[in-house]
């Protein structure tokens, strides 16, 4: 499996007079690491996986992970007909996001919706690409580094299975009744984004990861699929998403992780994910709001004790 990944500084995955070239890497010295993305983010698996990993290779990290994933989120604004709201914007939040998180390193993974679950068109493709530019230089701008990351791969099988694919020609397409050749769609869209861009530190390519993992599981398993719907990956989908991560920032995902690091990481996170989209504020409906900030980081800030004396016990 061949992840696309730009030339990475050292400065970024290096901590900074404290590691070798030879340990694991880790995004620089960045304290604050913020997670852009839609529903497949929103979710947090990944994020949750990464950043347990990442402390237990780090154990005196003070590193926060921050996921701002949104649902039905996109970066090119666009929305299909038949979708119940407009679509909710990353451009519409990025700038509340960068000012009030203050991120030092951006990861951001758009495209599932972008293509709007319709046929390849150049329209919608140069939309997506002006949405990637825009956050590119807004991150910039915010002083903050930028990942880029590709969207996961489309699973067309659960849908045919259920008869809900639409042939090309079809005079409507949704999230619901999704374009039987969307995957193709997505491949392109990955294609472009992990080209090396100028001020992107690296890029990675999720849509082969999880093309390749599941190619491999249907040699022995025909009918092995980790989506109901085709979009939405399962946990086990999103332990492939982390491990390509991980992977890309040179860590080996095999490493393990203590079952009670992670258990504390992901009740951490899933009071702090809510509250920092609240925080941020959005336009999407249907998201349930989260604690206020301050409530929030004194609950999370209990589980962080606990997540330290686990790390450090003797101190």
């Amino acid at each position: 499996m061949k992840l696309a990944i730009e030339s990475v500084l050292l400065g970024l995955l290096l901590m900074t007079g404290m590691l070798s070239a030879a340990e694991p890497k880790f995004p620089g010295d960045a304290q604050r690491v913020l997670f852009l993305g839609d529903s497949i983010t929103h979710a947090g698996h990944y994020v949750e996986m990464i950043e347990a990993h990442v402390r237990t290779a780090h154990p005196n990290s003070r590193a926060e992970f921050i996921n701002l994933g949104l649902p039905s989120e996109t970066c090119s604004g666009l929305s299909e007909p038949e979708h119940p709201f407009p679509r909710p914007n990353v451009h519409e939040r990025l700038d509340r996001a960068l000012a009030r998180i203050q991120p030092d390193l951006v990861v951001a993974c758009y495209g599932m919706n972008d293509g709007i679950y319709y046929p390849f068109s150049e329209e919608r493709f140069a939309a997506y690409q002006r949405g990637i530019r825009t956050l590119v230089a807004k991150v910039k701008q915010s002083g903050a580094r930028l990942v880029l990351m590709s969207p996961p791969a489309f699973d067309p099988l659960p849908l045919k299975k259920k008869g809900s694919l639409l042939p090309l020609g079809a005079e409507k397409y949704a999230w619901f009744k999704i374009y039987e050749g969307y995957d193709d769609v997505l491949r392109k869209y990955a294609a472009w984004v992990i080209q090396p861009q100028p001020d992107v530190v690296a890029t990675i390519d999720l849509h082969t990861a999880v093309h390749h993992y599941v190619a491999k599981k249907r040699r022995s398993n025909p009918d092995f699929t980790m989506s109901n719907d085709g979009v939405h990956v399962n946990v086990e989908g999103h332990r492939v998403l982390a491990d390509a991560i991980l992977t890309a920032w040179g860590y080996d995902p095999s490493q393990t992780v203590n079952p009670e690091l992670a258990k504390l990481v992901s009740q951490r996170q899933r009071i702090m994910h809510p509250a920092y989209v609240s925080y941020v504020e959005h336009q999407r409906p249907g998201v349930k709001a989260g604690l206020p900030i301050e409530e929030a980081r004194a609950a999370a800030a209990k589980i962080e004790a606990q997540i330290t004396t686990l790390l450090n016990p003797s101190k």
